[in-house]
């Protein structure tokens, strides 16, 4: 993939994050993931790709747009698969929190996984603790070795998960273990990401979360240096079936970082919304300007840009408010 391409990518989550921002605190979560998926799905256009989503807003007869199989870009350019999620935390937007982000992720085709839409046990962590930990071993196993590792006792070790019911076990072990624990209402792609940024205080990601927005944060990961490794968790038959009918012969298996985006290189862009662990939020100024924070890494290169732009929003003629 060409690098300028990197650039266009970081245009699209600017928009989409310019069109969710108005309905901060607003309380409508659905809204605000429309405004930021069609701005997302117009800027496409202008991107030389020949895109395919492989990861959206679901199936052709769930969305309207950004949906799974549908072809985006200006149809010139190489071909790639297309990871999108408009807006990770509709949830936190509605209620004025931190980490709402626009994200996305683009690879050579053939390289992204098609995550099923359901949970997907996570294991996530920096680079200093890459290649030393598994996803098999019980969280107690895994917080001391992640303590061993990193030289330093159980009790200066901050983990972060999503504060949800069914993390109530694990949470036990945790709580036993006398590490310290750092909760996320919502926003699982930046919980996972966390542990790469040395500013975030985070040590290890775990729970479990949306399988869709496991390959996108291991795109985000693998140009971060880190690791992330995911286990599918079907519940039904028809989950584990869907599984098989999308490629996955066996869905109870770790899937490692090349098994969720391939060996190629991959390019991540998100903008902040809401404030959050390593981007700012949308910040609007006077003079009908607005301030955006984005960030755009490269696998092959494990370069990280950090764009802060401003946006005169009567010239964006994409732009709804």
């Amino acid at each position: 993939m060409e690098r300028e391409l990197a650039l266009e990518l970081v245009r699209v989550t600017e928009l989409a994050a310019l069109s969710a921002s108005p309905w901060m605190g607003r309380g409508d979560k659905n809204s605000a993931d429309e405004a930021a998926t069609e701005a997302m799905r117009r800027m496409f256009d202008s991107v030389s790709v020949q895109g395919t989503v492989v990861i959206g807003e679901g199936e052709m007869d769930e969305a309207p747009m950004l949906y799974i199989g549908e072809n985006v870009g200006s149809g010139n350019g190489p071909e790639v698969d297309v990871a999108v999620d408009p807006l990770e935390g509709t949830d936190i937007v509605a209620k004025g929190l931190n980490n709402a982000m626009a994200v996305l992720a683009v690879a050579g085709k053939g390289q992204l996984l098609h995550a099923p839409d359901m949970y997907m046990e996570k294991l996530a962590c920096g680079p200093a603790l890459a290649g030393k930990l598994s996803l098999k071993d019980p969280v107690r196993t895994t917080v001391e070795k992640a303590a061993l590792a990193l030289g330093k006792p159980l009790s200066d070790l901050t983990i972060m998960m999503l504060d949800r019911k069914r993390h109530e076990h694990i949470l036990t072990e945790l709580r036993e273990a006398g590490v310290r624990i750092k909760f996320l209402s919502d926003g699982d792609v930046a919980g996972a990401m966390a542990p790469c940024f040395p500013e975030a205080g985070i040590d290890l990601y775990v729970g479990s979360g949306g399988a869709p927005e496991g390959v996108i944060a291991a795109a985000a990961i693998k140009c971060l240096g880190g690791e992330i490794q995911g286990r599918l968790m079907p519940d039904n038959d028809e989950q584990f079936e869907r599984c098989i009918a999308m490629g996955i012969s066996d869905p109870h298996r770790i899937l490692t970082m090349d098994d969720m985006v391939g060996t190629g290189d991959v390019i991540f862009a998100a903008t902040g919304v809401t404030p959050g662990e390593f981007l700012g939020g949308v910040r609007y100024l006077p003079d009908q300007r607005a301030e955006t924070h984005s960030m755009v890494m490269r696998a092959k290169t494990r370069t990280i840009r950090h764009i802060r732009s401003l946006h005169y929003l009567p010239n964006k003629q994409l732009y709804r408010k």
